[in-house]
């Protein structure tokens, strides 16, 4: 899935619109995987050409050097199919997607520098396309005053909008009722943007 220019303007526009009630900081954060996995073609491989040759040697007369060989080509082979990223997310457990997606937030969260504004009153908005991840993370300022369930709706609107394929327009609804929620508790105080109006795609 691309982002086109408008998009990025799009959403971009959205968050400038959204910070103009607050005194709140909103980042976007779209990823397409959280992690690369790079070691499960490796470790799948492993166990199947390990598995390999006892079939052979109890069913087969062949000899080391062909037993050898198909060891071999299945590694290969299996090492270059699992590296196709569809299939190898299904060989990855949920809950290990999961905790890779949380991590990937709160990475981006710091490495943003939500958590270097002055009020302390950030907001990220970070989504995984390949582990279907959606997560709302606040400063400590803010994530005082306000109850998960209002974030909730934010992840709930994202989410509703991006079953149908519109990410671009679930980003802008979850940004909509961020900015909402700070507007609430963080009203604008004369301070100026600290961060970017932008859109990240890792």
């Amino acid at each position: 899935m691309k982002f086109t220019k408008e998009d990025h303007d799009a959403v971009a526009a959205a968050i400038r619109s959204a910070e103009q009630r607050t005194s709140g900081q909103l980042v976007c954060v779209l990823a397409y995987a959280s992690s690369a996995y790079a070691h499960i073609p490796i470790l799948w491989a492993s166990v199947l050409a390990l598995v390999t040759p006892w079939p052979l040697i109890y069913f087969t007369q062949w000899s080391v050097q062909r037993i050898f060989l198909s060891q071999l080509a299945v590694f290969l082979i299996t090492a270059l199919a699992f590296s196709w990223m569809p299939l190898r997310l299904l060989l990855v457990p949920k809950p290990v997607q999961r905790a890779r997606a949380h991590r990937a937030a709160l990475e981006q969260f710091v490495l943003r520098g939500i958590s270097r504004t002055r009020n302390r009153t950030g907001v990220l908005v970070f989504v995984s396309l390949a582990e279907h991840y959606v997560r709302i993370v606040a400063d400590e300022a803010i994530a005082q005053k306000v109850h998960s369930s209002e974030w909730q709706a934010a992840v709930d609107a994202l989410t509703a909008h991006m079953r149908s394929g519109r990410v671009a327009a679930g980003l802008i609804a979850a940004i909509e009722r961020c900015g909402a929620v700070l507007a609430e508790h963080a009203p604008p105080d004369g301070s100026g943007n600290e961060l970017p109006d932008r859109l990240y795609v890792i």
